[in-house]
Order: structure tokens, then C-alpha cells, then sequence
């Protein structure tokens, strides 16, 4: 089957006359009709039948008619695809994010921005994602701090001036197996948590940096993983945990793991875009940030 085909195939069964067809599509009618006689040959099978009030379609006609229509439609978008120049957003997150925050993100700019595409990159650590942007390998990286000025959290940052925006808050929570002796404590304090073991991620990670800000030195750190082993370890009593609530809702719906009360108040990540600030290497890069945080 031919797009030329279908064209004609479709304009007959709206406009039931070949005349009619060829004049919606600035053809001759001879051309129509030889296109409608390609069509059902190379189906072996009639689409059309003619009658005193015009041409109808017969039951193969019906069953080709939705399709015709989607084949154009795909079509014309892989033409637009094309021919059309989207801006191309690199956006660098962390891998920590990957399982979490960051599948979300090409589609909500999708739903905000239809007109620009994504291409994510994934670092493990902020380093490696902030040198890509302060080289301009990277338009944007989104990456995880605590609130107030950049880099709050405790990573390094390049030494080039970047920009900020607060994209959404990242609420955490320290968990355990349901059978941890600490299940039972209304509040704890540094004193309590003393000698226990903290999963954590790589050096860098940001929930293990969050980890140290809430509680200092007071448990003994226990490299694991990624939130998916840390979480998987903390179900199996290996230790406790300090993670995105997001990424053990359904664990503390199912009983699965608990939630422990931090000492004090336990601290939010902020999900945050970072760029160069001096710098707009890819324009309209201020704008397409915004739709994230809307």
C-alpha cells in the first residue's frame, strides 16, 4: 500500500465520487481512479462498490477506512518529525534519581513544553554532573541540595558561576525492618541511634550527605548501593535507612519496613536545576527549567 493510495482511497469514501475526490486533491480523475484499481490489487480484494448514488464501501472497504487513516496520520507526523527543528534540551540527573524523580521529567516538559526534546544523562555523583555543565557538555543538570545557597548539602561545586532553581521538595524518611528494636520509640535522639548501622550509598551520595547533616557521627555508615539495595537491605534488618519517602511509600503501606521518628526534624531535599549563569548555551534554557518547576 502506497501514502498516494490512501489518499485517494480515503477521499472517495468521504466524497463517494471519483470527480469529487480528485477535486478535493487537485488530481485528475483518471489518476484517482487508477490509484483506487493499484490499491485493490495489491490487496486483492474490492474496497469500493459502485452504486446509482455513489460509491460505498464494501466490509474490506470498513475495515481498511481506520487504518488508511492512522497510516496518514503517522505519516504526516514522521514528516513533521522531520522537517521540524526542536530544541534539544541535554539535562544531566543523578543516578540515584533515575529509578525515582527523573523518568517523570521528559514528560512533564513534554506536557508543558511539547516543543522541546529531552535527552537525559545520568552521573553517579554531583561532581561529574556540575563539571558537565560548567563545561557545557550539559545544558542543565538537576541535582539534589538542601535549601538556601548551592551546594548546601555538602558537595563541591566547579569553580564557574552557575544558576539555580528550586524544582519540588524531596521529603525523607528514616526506615527500618519492622522487628528493629527502635520501632517502639515515641522520639530518638543521637544518644539512641549510637552503634547502629546507616546503609548508605557511594561517598557522594545525597541521601548519605543528608544522612551525615541529621546524624553527625552518631551511627556507623554501612555502604550499600542504591536506594533500591539500601531499601532492600533495611526490609531484611541489615540496619536503617535514610531515603526519599517517595521510594518506601509502598514498603511502609505494606508493613514491609517502618518508620523511625529522626532526632529532630528530618530534612528535605530539594529537587534542583542548576546551569551555567553566565551562559545561555541553548536558548530559551531559562524557560524550559520553569516548565519543570511549574
Amino acid at each position: 500500500m502506497e501514502l498516494r493510495q490512501l489518499r485517494a482511497f480515503e477521499a472517495v469514501a468521504a466524497h463517494r465520487t471519483v470527480a469529487n475526490a480528485a477535486k478535493v486533491l487537485g488530481l485528475a480523475p483518471s489518476s484517482v481512479a487508477e490509484r483506487l484499481r493499484e490499491l485493490e490489487q495489491s490487496l486483492d480484494v474490492p474496497l469500493l462498490a459502485r452504486t446509482p448514488r455513489g460509491m460505498t464501501l464494501t466490509p474490506a472497504g470498513r475495515r481498511l477506512l481506520p487504518w488508511a487513516r492512522r497510516l496518514l496520520d503517522a505519516a504526516e507526523e514522521a514528516r513533521q518529525e522531520t522537517v521540524t527543528e526542536r530544541p534539544e534540551l541535554r539535562l544531566g540527573v543523578l543516578e540515584t534519581l533515575a529509578t525515582a524523580s527523573a523518568p517523570d521529567m521528559p514528560t512533564r516538559l513534554a506536557q508543558r513544553r511539547p516543543d522541546v526534546r529531552v535527552a537525559l544523562h545520568t552521573a553517579a555523583e554531583h561532581d561529574g554532573l556540575l563539571d558537565a555543565v560548567a563545561a557545557g557538555a550539559l545544558d542543565a543538570a538537576v541535582v539534589l541540595d538542601v535549601p538556601g545557597p548551592l551546594g548546601g548539602l555538602g558537595f563541591a561545586l566547579p569553580p564557574a558561576p552557575l544558576g539555580h532553581l528550586d524544582i519540588e521538595d524531596v521529603p525523607l524518611a528514616l526506615v527500618a525492618a519492622p522487628g528493629h528494636p527502635l520501632r517502639e520509640h515515641d522520639a530518638l535522639s543521637l544518644d539512641d541511634l549510637r552503634g547502629q548501622q546507616l546503609l548508605v550509598g557511594v561517598r557522594a551520595c545525597s541521601f548519605r550527605l543528608a544522612g551525615e547533616r541529621l546524624l553527625g557521627r552518631a551511627v556507623e555508615r554501612v555502604p550499600t548501593g542504591g536506594i533500591a539495595v539500601a531499601r532492600a537491605c533495611a526490609e531484611r534488618g541489615l540496619g536503617i535507612a535514610l531515603l526519599p519517602e517517595s521510594a518506601v511509600r509502598e514498603q511502609l503501606a505494606s508493613g514491609s519496613l517502618v518508620r523511625l521518628p529522626g532526632p529532630g526534624t528530618e530534612p528535605r531535599l530539594r529537587l534542583r536545576a542548576v546551569w551555567r549563569a553566565d551562559r545561555e548555551a541553548l536558548p530559551g534554557l531559562h524557560g524550559m527549567l520553569h516548565a519543570l518547576a511549574e
